[in-house]
């Protein structure tokens, strides 16, 4: 491991607003019965601000979004979510320098999440550039199991929302909704051509991912959706909505119209494996 990232490990032990739990002490019954953080139903404590409505950012990388979300809508507290904490360290240390009272960051993984929130806490999900997963549905972001783990915490009428560059995991996310009857909210398959449809933080705030492939041409899509009231939870830490796969989503087809990208200069294993079919 390099200096630099021991640094960053030491540095992420001094922040206040960096929540790191012991993933042993979640799994000490098991994978299927993960234990309760003491953070559970107690977020508020943890700003400025304890009655505001309370977003996650699941996926957040280094915080850029988490951290420039908080400073344009100041009335709203901001989780963002990662297991890296070498990059949860960036938006860590903005949140301290800058005193930002409405900034908490968790380092779990996000299948962790229910562990940490408890029932109605939270009234909105950010999805930013996340892996499509296209050969694991169960690995999705949007996929019903993990619908099912945001149900247990999003209060009734909650918002979840898509950013992706991805047309395959837009289509697939589209189709989880059509097949589950989620009441879409906004949706667009190219956000920045149709920016004046929207509110301006869609546009005005962008990932590291997100100006990445912008770069490459390829047209960002947005969806916002509700779980709905089927999906509201009772009150209860077991309760939670059932949700199922669609049938109508052609995986095949959509990996093969994804198109090409590249990360740091290099072809995505996704990518590769298209070439080597020759797609």
């Amino acid at each position: 491991m390099g200096h630099d990232k021991l640094r960053k490990f030491a540095e992420n032990e001094t922040f206040g607003c960096l929540l790191q739990p012991s993933a042993a002490e979640l799994l000490a019954d098991g994978y299927f019965a993960l234990r309760d953080h003491e953070v559970k139903g107690h977020w508020g404590g943890r700003f400025e601000n304890p009655d505001a409505p309370l977003v996650l950012e699941l996926g957040c990388g280094k915080g850029e979004y988490t951290v420039a979300l908080a400073e344009r809508v100041p009335d709203k507290n901001y989780v963002g979510v990662d297991i890296k904490g070498a990059r949860l360290w960036k938006g860590a240390k903005y949140a301290t320098g800058h005193a930002m009272g409405n900034v908490g960051f968790l380092r779990t993984r996000i299948e962790f999440i229910t562990a940490f929130f408890a029932p109605g806490e939270v009234s909105e999900i950010w999805l930013t550039f996340s892996d499509p997963q296209v050969r694991s549905e169960n690995s999705r972001l949007t996929s019903p199991i993990f619908l099912e783990r945001y149900s247990k915490f999003l209060s009734p009428g909650g918002l979840v929302h898509l950013k992706t560059d991805s047309q395959f995991l837009y289509q697939y996310t589209l189709a989880v909704c059509r097949a589950n009857g989620l009441p879409i909210v906004a949706s667009s398959e190219n956000l920045y051509a149709e920016a004046d449809r929207f509110d301006p933080c869609l546009t005005g705030v962008q990932t590291f991912y997100e100006s990445m492939f912008r770069e490459q041409g390829y047209p960002i899509k947005y969806l916002c959706f509700k779980l709905s009231d089927a999906a509201a939870q009772e009150g209860s830490p077991e309760s939670s909505a059932s949700f199922v796969s669609p049938e109508d989503f052609d995986a095949e087809y959509w990996r093969s119209v994804e198109g090409y990208r590249t990360l740091f200069g290099r072809d995505t294993a996704e990518t590769r494996r298209q070439k080597m079919k020759g797609n």
